[in-house]
């Protein structure tokens, strides 16, 4: 291909890509409502559309409202059945594999708990076949699905083929994960994650796309995060960037942590840091509240409700507990505001919903912070909804950038 081919076809997946996105957006628009939003001629558009109707990608429906004396236009919209995306989304226990259509609207989804003594391949191998199956029970065409995207914890690595450090889901370091999926499934894999997947699936579901300067705070197993700028989730040089469970609070002496350092933040503030610390004091006299509530329950069907239920009510050192670790994160949360300079920082996750806990967090996070404007912390409006249509968008927002069909 000549420099100049190549140029035209990268102006006409530009072209492309903004006619998807822009629809995805905004719903149904005429070609002359198209032209000028894109600032195209109205021929490059004609020319555009027609290709995509003919790919299916693209529909004709009802016409603009207008004077019956003169042509109505006709309305183009995103025909987002024409296509869809499959999806793995690995958690530190389990798995959600679903599909989801070209809009993010979920087909399906099913929750698959890990056996954690199997090998990466068995546990991977598991999953491929179960979702395969799920893929033929639910109808889904094989040559409508654009690919297989994987939402994992962890460091992968830069070409999205290896999960370097899933902290804690495979034994296995540097697991080619990406390959035996493809070997497995047939399906071209996407690999991302499993935040900065969740951070596009907030992105997707905001009929405001042009979002920039938000940071995405995920706190459950462990803490996660992921940043936009310019319109782009943020990856940095190597794919590492917003780790931000792994910023070491404690110099020496703190506790392991599964990424194999010791004194991160996430093994003072996560939820499960919280409850691991809670359980470790557990007694009568230390925790007369907690105790009573482990009266009617094991020690590990405790949840993270119980132990803030238990600081609430007065239980002082499970309070202590809960105190230290909202200061730990708070302060975390600072430093980053100072050196990122955010606009909105965006929560998600159960601890979240706990309204003690979130207003502690707040009333913490309005101290001591001295900028020229105001920084929004707020609670995700699709909270604890993203999971399961996160790992798919990862190949649909592929497939978007692309502009075109694999």
């Amino acid at each position: 291909m000549t420099h100049e081919n190549k140029n035209m076809l990268d102006v006409k997946r530009t072209n492309r890509r903004a006619v998807l996105r822009l629809l995805q957006k905004q719903g149904a628009m005429s070609r002359k409502q198209l032209a000028k939003q894109l600032e195209l001629t109205p021929a490059a558009i004609t020319k555009i559309v027609g290709e995509m109707i003919e790919e299916g990608l693209l529909a004709e429906g009802a016409k603009l409202p207008g004077s019956s004396a003169g042509r109505r236009e006709i309305l183009v919209y995103s025909n987002y059945k024409a296509y869809c995306a499959l999806g793995i989304f690995l958690e530190l226990n389990h798995a959600i594999l679903s599909a989801v259509w070209l809009d993010g609207r979920v087909i399906m989804s099913e929750k698959v708990a890990l056996d954690k003594t199997n090998t990466a391949d068995e546990i991977i191998d598991g999953l491929s076949q179960r979702l395969l199956n799920l893929v033929e029970q639910y109808d889904i065409e094989k040559k409508k699905v654009l690919g297989l995207g994987v939402a994992i914890r962890g460091v992968i690595s830069t070409d999205g083929q290896i999960s370097y450090n899933s902290f804690g889901i495979f034994r296995e370091r540097n697991y080619p994960i990406t390959r035996r999926l493809e070997e497995k499934t047939g399906f071209p894999v996407h690999l991302a994650n499993n935040v900065r997947a969740m951070f596009l699936a907030q992105i997707f579901s905001e009929k405001d796309r042009d979002l920039d300067a938000q940071f995405f705070l995920r706190c459950e197993y462990g803490i996660g995060a992921s940043l936009v700028f310019n319109g782009k989730i943020w990856y940095g040089s190597t794919g590492q960037c917003s780790e931000m469970g792994h910023i070491p609070v404690i110099r020496r002496g703190g506790k392991s942590c599964n990424c194999g350092k010791s004194g991160c933040l996430e093994t003072i503030a996560s939820p499960l840091a919280i409850q691991q610390d809670a359980i470790h004091i557990l007694s009568e006299e230390n925790t007369p509240i907690l105790w009573r509530i482990c009266s009617r329950k094991t020690v590990e069907q405790l949840e993270i409700d119980d132990v803030l239920d238990a600081a609430r009510n007065g239980d002082e050192k499970v309070a202590q507990i809960v105190d230290n670790a909202v200061m730990t994160l708070s302060n975390a949360l600072k430093n980053l505001i100072y050196i990122v300079d955010p606009r909105k920082i965006i929560l998600y996750g159960r601890i979240f919903e706990n309204r003690y806990y979130l207003s502690k967090l707040l009333a913490e996070m309005g101290e001591g912070v001295d900028i020229n404007h105001e920084v929004i912390v707020e609670k995700s409006k699709y909270n604890l909804c993203l999971e399961e249509k996160s790992a798919g968008l990862v190949v649909i927002e592929h497939f978007l950038d692309q502009g075109a069909l694999p």
